[in-house]
């Protein structure tokens, strides 16, 4: 055991999770904060894509290829969490029939498996779809509760003894000098202030990463990213249904329960916390998504709202947001900025977690002169539930 050393991560998101369970397997002791509830933030707002990286496989092969090697190690580590029910990337127009060769391409050099449909293939598959289908693309994508899966690996390291502290904001980062020592928090339960002191503190914030890391004079070079999803009542496809396009507005769907969520939408935040749900973005999702499955164009809504990507990108107004990567990257502020004491983690999806949270406990690791191997590929996680026992 290496408890000697104590990590106070900040953010329980997603990454922030997977984090907390890394650490505390290679024997660290640890502290997470979260202002909020656990998964309240861009974690628990995505459409729930256990992504195949299939709508990477063109532009962005790194993202692509992150995704499917942590979809396989996700279905091992976390059985049941997943409705294994596979993508459709569907063809409407000669447009998309052209897109398909550079498609299937793409996804044999990123190791995504592919199976070419015919129209009447698919539409045996989906009833639903636009009867206008040329032909589709079956990929291992697959259905996951953003919620619970974060909360699996939050029961596994509480279990393991991690300290996790919801409803804790930091606001204020402890220094000596240019050493990052810890950080002040308020908790919003007590409203108490008190400082908790680190060898080593974690930004996992996401979205809210470069707020964080500026309170230690430090910078992260990532863009808060909204996008506006929709859910619908009724299960209008069981497969998840992509575009076999280029990504753009409105061209995914996927089945939640009784549900079926239409996403997504893409423009620049200054600030994380005032999103707004822009209405015409909200009638895109309707229009763009009748044109897979026309049956959504008058299905009631459920829900509408917006959750902000943390992009990796210099601010730049010729760049827009479908420009940018979905890879992920883990900063050391020694190096970037001449802050010691600080790491942020920041960029990524959902699917990458596990993938994001290895490549950071490695680093803080490695500055802590610790020597232990990841184990979170194999660590078979406890259920969610176990989290409040």
């Amino acid at each position: 055991m290496n408890s000697n050393y104590h990590v106070v991560i900040i953010g329980g998101g997603s990454t922030g999770a997977a984090i907390v369970h890394d650490l505390v397997l290679r024997g660290l002791k640890v502290t997470l904060v979260e202002r909020g509830e656990l998964t309240s933030g861009t974690a628990g707002r995505h459409h729930g894509l256990l992504h195949s990286g299939g709508r990477y496989a063109v532009k962005d092969q790194e993202s692509a290829k992150e995704c499917i090697e942590e979809n396989l190690i996700l279905r091992k580590i976390a059985p049941g969490s997943f409705e294994e029910n596979d993508g459709l990337f569907v063809a409407i127009t000669d447009e998309d029939v052209a897109y398909k060769d550079t498609f299937l391409q793409g996804c044999a050099e990123c190791g995504i498996p592919t199976r070419e449909l015919t129209a009447k293939e698919a539409l045996l598959l989906e009833p639903n779809l636009n009867p206008k289908t040329k032909l589709a693309i079956q990929v291992p994508d697959a259905t996951m509760d953003c919620w619970r899966l974060p909360m699996r690996f939050f029961a596994t390291a509480k279990q393991n003894g991690a300290d996790i502290r919801p409803y804790t904001e930091v606001i204020g980062l402890l220094k000596q000098n240019s050493t990052v020592t810890g950080v002040h928090v308020r908790s919003h339960v007590t409203g108490k202030e008190y400082d908790i002191k680190a060898d080593l503190v974690v930004n996992a914030t996401g979205a809210w990463a470069e707020k964080l890391s500026e309170m230690a004079d430090a910078r992260v070079p990532v863009r808060p990213t909204p996008g506006v999803l929709v859910a619908v009542y009724g299960r209008w496809n069981n497969m998840v249904l992509n575009r076999l396009n280029r990504p753009s507005d409105g061209d995914i769907i996927v089945p939640q329960r009784e549900l079926s969520v239409i996403g997504t939408s893409s423009w620049f935040a200054p600030d994380p916390d005032r999103l707004g749900l822009p209405m015409e973005h909200v009638e895109r999702m309707y229009e763009r998504g009748s044109q897979l499955v026309p049956g959504v164009k008058y299905a009631r809504m459920r829900a509408a709202w917006s959750a902000a990507r943390p992009l990796l990108g210099e601010a730049s107004p010729t760049v827009g947001g479908r420009d940018l990567p979905r890879t992920f990257k883990c900063f050391d502020h020694k190096e970037r900025d001449g802050i010691e004491g600080l790491v942020t983690i920041t960029g990524g999806k959902g699917t990458t977690m596990r993938a994001m949270a290895e490549t950071t406990s490695d680093v803080v690791c490695d500055k802590l002169g610790v020597d232990a191997v990841c184990r979170t590929r194999e660590v078979v996680l406890l259920p969610y539930w176990a989290y409040y026992q």
